[in-house]
Protein backbone atom coordinates (compact mmCIF):
# COMPACT_ATOMS: atom_id res chain seq x y z
CA UNK A 1 0.00 0.00 0.00
CA UNK A 2 1.59 3.36 -0.70
CA UNK A 3 2.09 6.19 1.47
CA UNK A 4 -0.89 8.62 1.28
CA UNK A 5 0.32 12.02 -0.12
CA UNK A 6 -0.54 15.39 1.38
CA UNK A 7 0.32 19.09 0.23
CA UNK A 8 1.41 21.86 2.89
CA UNK A 9 0.99 25.28 2.13
CA UNK A 10 3.18 28.06 4.19
CA UNK A 11 5.14 24.70 5.17
CA UNK A 12 8.01 26.76 6.33
CA UNK A 13 6.15 28.60 9.06
CA UNK A 14 5.84 28.06 12.61
CA UNK A 15 2.83 25.56 12.18
CA UNK A 16 3.27 24.39 8.91
CA UNK A 17 6.99 22.98 10.35
CA UNK A 18 5.24 21.20 12.96
CA UNK A 19 2.70 19.73 10.90
CA UNK A 20 5.45 18.44 8.32
CA UNK A 21 7.06 16.84 11.07
CA UNK A 22 3.67 15.04 12.54
CA UNK A 23 2.83 14.20 9.20
CA UNK A 24 6.23 12.35 8.20
CA UNK A 25 6.10 11.09 11.37
CA UNK A 26 2.39 9.44 11.07
CA UNK A 27 4.16 8.14 7.60
CA UNK A 28 2.29 10.37 5.27
CA UNK A 29 4.35 11.70 2.14
CA UNK A 30 4.80 15.34 2.34
CA UNK A 31 4.85 17.85 -0.92
CA UNK A 32 5.94 21.10 1.17
CA UNK A 33 5.35 24.50 -0.87
CA UNK A 34 7.54 27.46 -0.09
CA UNK A 35 8.30 30.16 -2.16
CA UNK A 36 12.10 31.05 -0.76
CA UNK A 37 14.60 28.65 -2.23
CA UNK A 38 16.96 29.19 0.86
CA UNK A 39 14.29 26.86 2.89
CA UNK A 40 14.22 24.29 0.28
CA UNK A 41 17.01 22.62 2.42
CA UNK A 42 15.74 22.64 5.56
CA UNK A 43 12.41 21.05 4.30
CA UNK A 44 14.63 18.16 2.31
CA UNK A 45 16.14 17.79 5.40
CA UNK A 46 13.20 16.81 7.26
CA UNK A 47 12.45 14.32 4.41
CA UNK A 48 9.80 16.07 2.57
CA UNK A 49 9.26 17.23 -1.34
CA UNK A 50 9.63 21.03 -1.14
CA UNK A 51 8.12 22.50 -4.36
CA UNK A 52 8.40 26.00 -5.08
CA UNK A 53 4.93 27.67 -5.01
CA UNK A 54 3.03 30.94 -3.88
CA UNK A 55 -0.90 31.07 -2.79
CA UNK A 56 -1.52 34.03 -5.23
CA UNK A 57 -0.16 32.23 -8.45
CA UNK A 58 -3.05 29.93 -9.43
CA UNK A 59 -1.09 27.88 -12.23
CA UNK A 60 2.02 27.62 -9.78
CA UNK A 61 -0.68 25.93 -7.23
CA UNK A 62 -2.48 23.54 -9.25
CA UNK A 63 1.20 22.78 -10.94
CA UNK A 64 2.34 21.54 -7.29
CA UNK A 65 -0.24 19.92 -6.37
CA UNK A 66 -0.23 16.11 -7.28
CA UNK A 67 -3.38 14.97 -9.14
CA UNK A 68 -6.01 13.43 -6.37
CA UNK A 69 -3.94 14.22 -3.57
CA UNK A 70 -4.84 12.63 -0.48
CA UNK A 71 -4.93 16.03 1.42
CA UNK A 72 -3.80 20.00 1.02
CA UNK A 73 -3.31 21.77 4.65
CA UNK A 74 -3.44 25.53 3.81
CA UNK A 75 -1.67 26.90 6.70
CA UNK A 76 -0.02 29.77 5.17
CA UNK A 77 -1.73 33.55 6.09
CA UNK A 78 -0.71 36.82 7.02
CA UNK A 79 -1.00 37.58 11.00
CA UNK A 80 -0.16 40.92 10.60
CA UNK A 81 -1.93 43.60 12.88
CA UNK A 82 -0.70 46.25 10.98
CA UNK A 83 -3.54 48.30 9.48
CA UNK A 84 -1.06 49.24 7.05
CA UNK A 85 -0.50 45.65 5.41
CA UNK A 86 -4.24 45.53 4.84
CA UNK A 87 -4.32 45.38 1.22
CA UNK A 88 -1.53 42.36 1.00
CA UNK A 89 -3.44 40.66 3.93
CA UNK A 90 -6.62 40.23 1.93
CA UNK A 91 -4.91 39.25 -1.39
CA UNK A 92 -2.80 36.77 0.36
CA UNK A 93 -5.63 35.35 3.73
CA UNK A 94 -8.84 35.49 0.74
CA UNK A 95 -7.74 35.58 -2.39
CA UNK A 96 -5.05 33.00 -1.59
CA UNK A 97 -7.52 30.92 0.09
CA UNK A 98 -9.91 30.90 -3.18
CA UNK A 99 -6.71 29.72 -5.07
CA UNK A 100 -6.03 26.98 -2.84
CA UNK A 101 -9.94 25.78 -3.05
CA UNK A 102 -9.51 26.25 -6.46
CA UNK A 103 -6.37 24.50 -7.23
CA UNK A 104 -7.95 21.91 -5.05
CA UNK A 105 -10.86 21.22 -6.75
CA UNK A 106 -8.98 21.09 -10.13
CA UNK A 107 -6.76 18.44 -8.68
CA UNK A 108 -9.22 16.28 -7.46
CA UNK A 109 -7.82 16.07 -3.94
CA UNK A 110 -9.35 14.31 -1.17
CA UNK A 111 -9.81 16.86 1.47
CA UNK A 112 -8.64 20.43 2.07
CA UNK A 113 -7.81 21.22 5.97
CA UNK A 114 -8.35 25.13 6.38
CA UNK A 115 -6.23 26.58 8.66
CA UNK A 116 -8.45 29.37 10.36
CA UNK A 117 -8.55 31.04 13.60
CA UNK A 118 -10.36 32.06 16.55
CA UNK A 119 -10.37 35.53 15.60
CA UNK A 120 -12.77 34.92 12.99
CA UNK A 121 -15.75 34.93 15.66
CA UNK A 122 -14.64 38.63 17.19
CA UNK A 123 -15.31 39.61 20.39
CA UNK A 124 -18.20 37.75 22.06
CA UNK A 125 -19.53 37.96 26.06
CA UNK A 126 -18.47 34.58 27.17
CA UNK A 127 -16.80 31.45 26.53
CA UNK A 128 -16.53 30.88 22.37
CA UNK A 129 -18.19 27.94 20.33
CA UNK A 130 -18.36 26.65 17.02
CA UNK A 131 -22.41 27.73 16.92
CA UNK A 132 -21.52 31.48 17.32
CA UNK A 133 -21.59 34.28 14.11
CA UNK A 134 -18.50 35.03 12.77
CA UNK A 135 -18.46 38.61 13.85
CA UNK A 136 -15.12 38.88 12.42
CA UNK A 137 -16.65 39.70 8.61
CA UNK A 138 -17.52 42.76 10.00
CA UNK A 139 -14.68 43.82 12.28
CA UNK A 140 -12.26 46.71 11.46
CA UNK A 141 -9.71 44.97 12.03
CA UNK A 142 -8.25 43.28 8.70
CA UNK A 143 -6.72 40.02 10.06
CA UNK A 144 -10.18 39.07 11.85
CA UNK A 145 -12.24 39.79 8.57
CA UNK A 146 -9.69 38.34 6.43
CA UNK A 147 -9.78 35.10 8.11
CA UNK A 148 -13.25 35.20 8.07
CA UNK A 149 -13.98 35.80 4.58
CA UNK A 150 -11.33 33.19 3.88
CA UNK A 151 -13.51 30.83 5.19
CA UNK A 152 -16.42 32.05 2.74
CA UNK A 153 -13.73 30.99 0.04
CA UNK A 154 -13.43 27.75 1.55
CA UNK A 155 -17.77 26.97 2.11
CA UNK A 156 -18.31 28.32 -1.56
CA UNK A 157 -15.72 25.51 -2.52
CA UNK A 158 -17.46 22.73 -0.63
CA UNK A 159 -21.04 23.89 -2.07
CA UNK A 160 -18.85 23.36 -5.13
CA UNK A 161 -18.00 19.83 -4.17
CA UNK A 162 -15.05 20.06 -2.31
CA UNK A 163 -14.49 18.56 0.60
CA UNK A 164 -12.93 20.57 3.42
CA UNK A 165 -12.99 20.55 7.32
CA UNK A 166 -12.03 24.31 9.10
CA UNK A 167 -9.13 24.31 12.40
CA UNK A 168 -9.67 27.52 14.37
CA UNK A 169 -6.60 27.60 16.50
CA UNK A 170 -6.27 29.82 19.64
CA UNK A 171 -3.34 31.17 20.63
CA UNK A 172 -0.50 28.46 19.68
CA UNK A 173 2.51 28.31 21.52
CA UNK A 174 5.87 25.87 20.84
CA UNK A 175 8.93 25.11 19.43
CA UNK A 176 9.82 26.87 15.55
CA UNK A 177 7.89 30.13 16.71
CA UNK A 178 9.98 33.65 16.12
CA UNK A 179 7.23 35.66 15.68
CA UNK A 180 4.17 34.70 17.81
CA UNK A 181 4.66 34.42 21.59
CA UNK A 182 7.75 33.80 21.14
CA UNK A 183 8.44 37.85 20.79
CA UNK A 184 7.06 37.93 24.53
CA UNK A 185 9.97 35.47 25.60
CA UNK A 186 12.41 37.77 24.32
CA UNK A 187 10.89 41.06 25.29
CA UNK A 188 10.76 39.21 29.09
CA UNK A 189 14.52 38.35 28.77
CA UNK A 190 15.56 42.14 27.87
CA UNK A 191 13.75 43.36 30.38
CA UNK A 192 11.97 45.73 28.29
CA UNK A 193 8.81 44.61 29.09
CA UNK A 194 6.62 47.36 30.86
CA UNK A 195 3.75 45.25 31.80
CA UNK A 196 1.67 42.38 31.27
CA UNK A 197 -1.34 43.14 28.60
CA UNK A 198 -4.82 43.14 30.93
CA UNK A 199 -6.66 40.38 28.43
CA UNK A 200 -7.10 36.37 28.68
CA UNK A 201 -6.89 33.91 25.85
CA UNK A 202 -6.61 30.20 25.31
CA UNK A 203 -3.43 28.62 24.72
CA UNK A 204 -2.97 25.44 22.46
CA UNK A 205 0.01 23.53 21.99
CA UNK A 206 1.83 23.96 18.35
CA UNK A 207 2.00 19.97 18.87
CA UNK A 208 -1.26 18.99 19.67
CA UNK A 209 -2.71 21.76 16.89
CA UNK A 210 -0.51 19.97 14.48
CA UNK A 211 -1.61 16.25 15.53
CA UNK A 212 -5.53 18.04 15.40
CA UNK A 213 -4.78 18.47 11.55
CA UNK A 214 -3.71 14.79 10.68
CA UNK A 215 -7.18 13.82 12.56
CA UNK A 216 -9.22 16.71 10.93
CA UNK A 217 -7.99 14.40 7.71
CA UNK A 218 -9.15 11.56 8.81
CA UNK A 219 -11.74 12.01 11.34
CA UNK A 220 -13.32 15.74 10.53
CA UNK A 221 -17.47 16.02 8.81
CA UNK A 222 -17.21 18.37 5.71
CA UNK A 223 -18.38 22.10 6.60
CA UNK A 224 -17.55 21.89 10.34
CA UNK A 225 -15.10 23.98 12.35
CA UNK A 226 -13.20 22.93 14.94
CA UNK A 227 -12.07 24.98 17.79
CA UNK A 228 -8.65 24.32 19.17
CA UNK A 229 -8.07 25.74 22.35
CA UNK A 230 -6.52 23.78 25.45
CA UNK A 231 -5.71 25.78 28.56
CA UNK A 232 -7.12 29.67 29.18
CA UNK A 233 -4.73 32.15 31.26
CA UNK A 234 -4.58 35.45 31.78
CA UNK A 235 -1.93 37.27 29.72
CA UNK A 236 -0.32 38.32 33.45
CA UNK A 237 -0.65 34.40 34.27
CA UNK A 238 1.27 33.83 31.07
CA UNK A 239 4.00 36.53 30.88
CA UNK A 240 4.88 35.73 35.02
CA UNK A 241 5.36 31.97 33.31
CA UNK A 242 7.69 33.29 30.77
CA UNK A 243 10.00 35.26 33.05
CA UNK A 244 9.98 32.26 35.51
CA UNK A 245 11.77 30.82 32.71
CA UNK A 246 14.18 33.29 31.50
CA UNK A 247 15.12 33.68 34.88
CA UNK A 248 13.18 37.32 35.33
CA UNK A 249 10.79 35.77 38.41
CA UNK A 250 8.90 38.38 40.35
CA UNK A 251 5.29 39.58 40.36
CA UNK A 252 3.97 41.39 36.88
CA UNK A 253 2.09 44.55 37.12
CA UNK A 254 -0.42 44.86 34.12
CA UNK A 255 -0.64 47.62 32.32
CA UNK A 256 -4.34 49.22 31.48
CA UNK A 257 -6.04 49.29 28.26
CA UNK A 258 -6.17 53.17 28.18
CA UNK A 259 -2.41 53.37 28.20
CA UNK A 260 -2.18 50.42 25.63
CA UNK A 261 -4.04 52.54 23.46
CA UNK A 262 -2.35 55.41 23.66
CA UNK A 263 1.09 53.41 22.62
CA UNK A 264 -0.50 51.81 19.64
CA UNK A 265 -1.36 54.77 18.67
CA UNK A 266 1.78 56.85 18.86
CA UNK A 267 3.82 53.70 17.94
CA UNK A 268 1.75 53.44 14.41
CA UNK A 269 2.01 57.65 14.15
CA UNK A 270 5.66 56.72 14.43
CA UNK A 271 5.96 53.89 11.71
CA UNK A 272 4.26 56.46 9.38
CA UNK A 273 7.93 57.81 9.00
CA UNK A 274 9.80 54.96 9.40
CA UNK A 275 8.27 52.31 7.66
CA UNK A 276 9.04 49.42 9.84
CA UNK A 277 6.26 47.47 11.20
CA UNK A 278 5.59 48.79 14.77
CA UNK A 279 5.34 46.29 18.06
CA UNK A 280 2.38 47.55 19.13
CA UNK A 281 -0.60 48.79 16.86
CA UNK A 282 -4.47 49.98 17.74
CA UNK A 283 -5.62 46.22 16.37
CA UNK A 284 -3.14 44.08 18.83
CA UNK A 285 -4.54 46.30 21.82
CA UNK A 286 -7.97 46.11 21.18
CA UNK A 287 -7.10 41.92 20.57
CA UNK A 288 -5.15 41.91 24.02
CA UNK A 289 -7.35 43.76 26.04
CA UNK A 290 -10.42 41.56 25.35
CA UNK A 291 -11.36 37.66 27.02
CA UNK A 292 -10.92 35.59 23.48
CA UNK A 293 -11.45 32.01 25.36
CA UNK A 294 -12.88 28.77 23.68
CA UNK A 295 -14.46 25.54 24.35
CA UNK A 296 -12.37 22.50 22.80
CA UNK A 297 -15.00 20.16 23.42
CA UNK A 298 -16.08 19.66 19.75
CA UNK A 299 -12.37 18.76 18.85
CA UNK A 300 -11.58 16.72 21.78
CA UNK A 301 -14.90 14.65 21.01
CA UNK A 302 -14.76 13.95 17.45
CA UNK A 303 -10.79 14.89 16.55
CA UNK A 304 -9.35 13.26 19.20
CA UNK A 305 -7.56 16.88 20.19
CA UNK A 306 -5.50 16.29 23.54
CA UNK A 307 -4.96 19.99 25.41
CA UNK A 308 -1.32 19.77 26.75
CA UNK A 309 -0.14 21.81 30.11
CA UNK A 310 0.60 25.37 29.77
CA UNK A 311 3.98 24.60 31.37
CA UNK A 312 4.59 22.06 28.59
CA UNK A 313 4.00 24.35 25.68
CA UNK A 314 5.65 27.55 27.14
CA UNK A 315 9.02 24.82 28.32
CA UNK A 316 9.19 24.13 24.14
CA UNK A 317 9.02 26.99 23.24
CA UNK A 318 11.22 28.04 25.99
CA UNK A 319 14.10 25.74 24.75
CA UNK A 320 14.11 25.93 21.38
CA UNK A 321 14.78 29.40 21.61
CA UNK A 322 17.60 29.42 23.93
CA UNK A 323 18.58 26.09 21.36
CA UNK A 324 18.83 28.50 18.24
CA UNK A 325 20.70 31.03 20.26
CA UNK A 326 17.83 34.12 20.22
CA UNK A 327 17.12 34.76 23.74
CA UNK A 328 20.40 37.07 23.63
Amino acid sequence: MSARTAVVTGATGFLGLNLVEELLGQGWEVVALHRDPAAAERLERLGTEPVRADILDPDSLVQAIPEHADAVFHVAGDTSMWARHRDRQHRVNVEGTRNVVRASMARGVGRLVHTSSVAVYGFHDGVITEDLSHLGEGSWITYLRTKALAEREVRAGIVGGLDAVILNPANIVGRYDIRNWARMFTIVASGKLPGAPPGEGSFAHVRAVARAHVAARERGRTGENYLLGGVDATYRDVVERIGGLVGREGPVRVTPCWLLHLLGRASTGIARFTGKEPDITPEAVAIVCARLVCSSRKAVEELGYRPEPLEAMLADCHAWLAEQGLLG
